[in-house]
This record gives structure tokens, C-alpha cells and sequence, in this order.
């Protein structure tokens, strides 16, 4: 386990998590700021590059599971990302459709921004977030965090605005 909260704890992915994974980035409703559900190919490349992330960085995303079931609802962490000309440190999150409006995707970020202060040390923890994606631009305002800039980035062959939200330590 890295972190913990009153609901929720967050681990590494594993393997055993694709199944998850998958209840979440292949349903169309959840992934629509991703223009759309991933195929199992791709489900499986995202969590080759959070191991990735784990062994370069030493974190990335990391599955959120539910204390009172043990079930893996989402998944949120801290990841390099590339921004205009730099690389920033953002905390992300995603979460299975069938768990939003509950408060867990804000409780799990701000444990993740408190981890990146606490423990890296970071003095900014950003949020990149596309400009239709109003639940984690409400996410972002909740723990604290301001719009700093923009940019237009292009992924899946569409140009997406995006708004880079931060919080400083």
C-alpha cells in the first residue's frame, strides 16, 4: 500500500488489475475525454506504462481500492507529463463510472498532491484537463487547485484544448 485514506487505499497496479481496468477505459461514457473506449490492446499498454512509470519514477498511477470491499473502483497517481515545453508533475485520475459522485476521485487526488509535497517534495502539482471535461475540472477546484494556462494538445487525431490546473505547496 502507499497511501490511505478514511475510504480508500492506493497500491501499484498489477496484472491482476486488467479486468478493472478495462470495467473503466472500455465504457464510452467514462473515456469520452479520451474520444473514446480503449481496445484491450490498448487497456494493456497503459498499465505496461504505469510499471514503467513505477520503475523510472517510482510512481505512477496506482489502483484505488475501496476499503469496504476491497474492490478496484479507479485508479489515480502521480505522473510525468509533457507540457508545452517541459515535463510537469501531474496527479491524474479515472475512475469507473459507477463510483463518480461519491467523493472518491477528490479524496484520492489530494492524498496523491499531499504525497507529492510531502514526500517528493514537489512545490507544484498540476491537473491537465480537457476543456469538456467539467467533473475533473470540479475535482481540481475542490482540492485547491487554479487554472494557470492552456495549451492545445493532439491525441487520437483531434486537437483538444486542455487547461493546466495547479496547486502550490
Amino acid at each position: 500500500m502507499i497511501l490511505e485514506t478514511s475510504r480508500l487505499y492506493l497500491r501499484e497496479l498489477n496484472d491482476d488489475d486488467f479486468d478493472a481496468l478495462c470495467k473503466i477505459m472500455q465504457d464510452e461514457k467514462t473515456m469520452y475525454a479520451y474520444e473514446g473506449a480503449f481496445s484491450d490492446d490498448e487497456v494493456q499498454q497503459w498499465l505496461e506504462r504505469q510499471y514503467m512509470r513505477y520503475d523510472k519514477y517510482g510512481f505512477g498511477l496506482w489502483a484505488v481500492v475501496l476499503k469496504e470491499n476491497n474492490e478496484v473502483i479507479g485508479q489515480c497517481g502521480l505522473t510525468m507529463q509533457p507540457w508545452k515545453d517541459q515535463e510537469v508533475l501531474e496527479v491524474g485520475y479515472l475512475f469507473n463510472r459507477n463510483y463518480w459522485h461519491h467523493g472518491y476521485a477528490s479524496e484520492a487526488a489530494k492524498a496523491c498532491m499531499e504525497y507529492a509535497f510531502e514526500k517528493l517534495h514537489a512545490n507544484e502539482v498540476c491537473s491537465i484537463i480537457r476543456d469538456t471535461n467539467i467533473a475533473s475540472q470540479n475535482v481540481a477546484l475542490r482540492n485547491g487547485m487554479k487554472i494557470h494556462d492552456q495549451w492545445v494538445k493532439h491525441y487520437r487525431n483531434v486537437d483538444m484544448l486542455h487547461y493546466r490546473y495547479v496547486a502550490y505547496k
